[in-house]
C-alpha cells in the first residue's frame, strides 16, 4: 500500500511539532486523525492547540478529531480512544509521540520532573498502546510507531541526563517487547531523527534561534513515518529507524528540502 486514505491514526502530542507533521502527511492522503493532546487554549510559548491542529488537518485533506487528553490518566486515554472509535469506526495506527524532556543531571532533576517524564514517556506510551491494541488487532494493516531512539546502551547517552534517557529508552523498550508479543498481528517500530528538528521544545530548551537555524523541518519525520506506516505490517516490526536512513532506503535523495536554512549543516540529535 502507498496511501493512508481512509485509515484512522491516533496521534499523541499532535497539536504541534512532529506529531502534527505526521498527522498532516497522513491527512494529505485523506486519513482520519485523532489529535490527542492537552493544549486546548493558546499557550504563550507553544504554538498550536488541538483545535488549530484539526483545522490544519482538514485543510490538508483529512478528517480531524480533537481529543483533549492528558495521557498520564487512564480514564482520559480510554475516553479519547472510545471517542475515536465512535467517530471513525476503529483505529488503524497509533503514534506515540507525546513526550516530556528535561536535560538535567541527577542533582538538578527535581522528582516532579522525573515523574512527569516517566509518566508521559514510558507509562503514557504503554498505556496508549494497551488501550488501542484491542482495536488495532481488528485493523487490516495495524501499526504502532513510537517516537523514541535506538536502544544504544552507551554511557555517553546516560551521563548528561540519565532521567530523560531512561524515560525515552522506556518507550523503546515498549517497541522491543510489544513487537515480539504481537508479531504477525501488529507492527511495532520506533522512529528517531538524525538531526535536531525545529520544534517548540527545541526552541525553548536547546538554544533558540541559533539551534533552530541548523535544524531540519518536522516534515522529514512526517515523510519517514508515512513511509513506515504504508508498509505491510508483516514486512517490518521491532525496528528502530532513523528518519533519513529510512527515507534513503525508499528512494529519497533530496534532503536539502528539509533544511530550515538552506546550505546549513544540520546539528546531530541525541542517541544517534
Amino acid at each position: 500500500m502507498s496511501t493512508l486514505r481512509g485509515k484512522t491514526l491516533f496521534i499523541t502530542g499532535a497539536s504541534r511539532g512532529i506529531g502534527l507533521a505526521i498527522g498532516l502527511r497522513a491527512a494529505r492522503d485523506g486519513a482520519n486523525v485523532a489529535v490527542v493532546a492537552k493544549t486546548a487554549d493558546p499557550h504563550p510559548k507553544l504554538p498550536g492547540t488541538v483545535y488549530t491542529a484539526v483545522q490544519d488537518i482538514e485543510q490538508a485533506g483529512g478528517k480531524g478529531l480533537a481529543c483533549i487528553t492528558d495521557i498520564r490518566f487512564e480514564d482520559q486515554v480510554e475516553a479519547a480512544v472510545r471517542k475515536t472509535v465512535e467517530t471513525f469506526g476503529g483505529i488503524d495506527i497509533l503514534v506515540n509521540n507525546a513526550s516530556a524532556i528535561s536535560l538535567t543531571g541527577t542533582l538538578e532533576t527535581e522528582m516532579k520532573r522525573y515523574d512527569l517524564m516517566h509518566h508521559i514517556n514510558t507509562r503514557g506510551t504503554f498505556l496508549c498502546s494497551k488501550v488501542c491494541l484491542p482495536h488495532l488487532l481488528k485493523a487490516e494493516n495495524p501499526h504502532i510507531l513510537n517516537l523514541s531512539p535506538p536502544l544504544n546502551m552507551e554511557a555517553r547517552w546516560f551521563g548528561p541526563h540519565v532521567a530523560y534517557t531512561m524515560a525515552k529508552f522506556g518507550m523503546s523498550m515498549c517497541v522491543l517487547g510489544m513487537a515480539e508479543e504481537f508479531k504477525g498481528r501488529v507492527a511495532v517500530n520506533a522512529l528517531w531523527p538524525r538531526t535536531v528538528i525545529a520544534t517548540a521544545a527545541v526552541s525553548n530548551l536547546l538554544g533558540g534561534d541559533a539551534v533552530m537555524k541548523r535544524a531540519r523541518k518536522p516534515d522529514i519525520m512526517g515523510d519517514a513515518a508515512h513511509a513506515i506506516l504504508t508498509t505491510k505490517q508483516s514486512e517490518l516490526t521491532g525496528q528502530f529507524f532513523i528518519d533519513d536512513d529510512f527515507l534513503r532506503s525508499r528512494g529519497v535523495t533530496d534532503f536539502e528540502q528539509y533544511l530550515c536554512t538552506p546550505g546549513e549543516e544540520p546539528l546531530p540529535d541525541f542517541f544517534v
